[in-house]
């Protein structure tokens, strides 16, 4: 498979740091550095051929940071790990994360012990919302004490954000997944709403910020389904099978807007 590497236009312009390159090129490049040697050496012989101050600069930073280096003890096995599950989540997640399993086995018991919104699965009616609550932990810049380092580093874009996002839905989907089977709802008439409401809160993100755009719309949620549905204990066309075409095209319609915005997501507001 044949690697695009960057052109040598933008490997000079942000080797002397041009103003002329537009960010989305910037933060292309610093994450295409990150695992391209060919153009992490060309930029090499660009600073050093042409930018001798910045080369100077790296060398004195080098050197007074290679003996410190050199005594530095090898990571623990479990830090190892630690580190790569960073990659996916954040220590803030996990409270939350555990926060919408409880949820879950409790409206599961409800829905078992006959006690819950009648006709209505619980377990179906929040469905849409449980993995949302998780998306929105994973970027609240209130419980992400490292919210503007992950934010300011060059794959804190859509490739985050899609990681922290399958992480949620690695959690939620396989708890909803026993919900269902043990309640005997339909795996799609949930697991589309589901992924529906997750892809639109994503789209809805790239222009007001996903923490924001999970806020709204579970609360557009729970006052438009969940409260109708507990106040008259019946199933509303949302939740039927007869609505399922809609939440396919709504799931769609999310995944598209995010592929088409997928530079918005670049932007520190999108985090919020």
């Amino acid at each position: 498979m044949s690697v695009e590497h960057a052109s040598m236009r933008i490997i000079e312009g942000y080797a002397h740091g041009s103003t002329d390159l537009a960010a989305d090129e910037v933060w292309a490049v610093e994450a295409h550095l990150e695992a391209c040697r060919v153009c992490r050496d060309r930029l090499a012989a660009v600073v050093s051929a042409e930018v001798p101050a910045v080369a100077s600069l790296v060398d004195t930073v080098w050197s007074g940071l290679e003996p410190q280096l050199a005594v530095t003890a090898t990571m623990p096995r479990g830090r190892r790990w630690s580190a790569q599950l960073s990659r996916w989540m954040t220590p803030t997640m996990v409270p939350w994360l555990a926060m919408v399993v409880g949820v879950t086995l409790l409206a599961l018991l409800l829905d078992l012990s006959d006690t819950g919104s009648g006709e209505v699965s619980l377990v179906l009616l929040l469905a849409p919302v449980l993995p949302v609550l998780g998306v929105a932990a994973s970027w609240s810049r209130g419980l992400d004490p490292a919210y503007e380092l992950t934010a300011s580093v060059p794959r804190a874009g859509l490739y985050l954000v899609l990681r922290r996002t399958a992480s949620v839905l690695g959690v939620v989907v396989p708890v909803l997944l026993v919900g269902g089977w043990v309640t005997g709802v339909m795996v799609a008439q949930w697991l589309l709403p589901c992924l529906a409401f997750t892809s639109t809160t994503l789209a809805l993100g790239g222009v007001v910020g996903v923490t924001r755009a999970a806020v709204v719309l579970s609360t557009v949620w729970a006052g438009m389904v969940v409260a109708p549905t507990l106040a008259t204990s019946r199933t509303t066309f949302a939740l039927q099978a007869d609505g399922l075409p809609a939440w396919g095209l709504i799931l769609a319609t999310g995944i598209g807007v995010v592929i088409a915005r997928r530079g918005a997501y670049t932007v520190l507001e999108a985090h919020r």
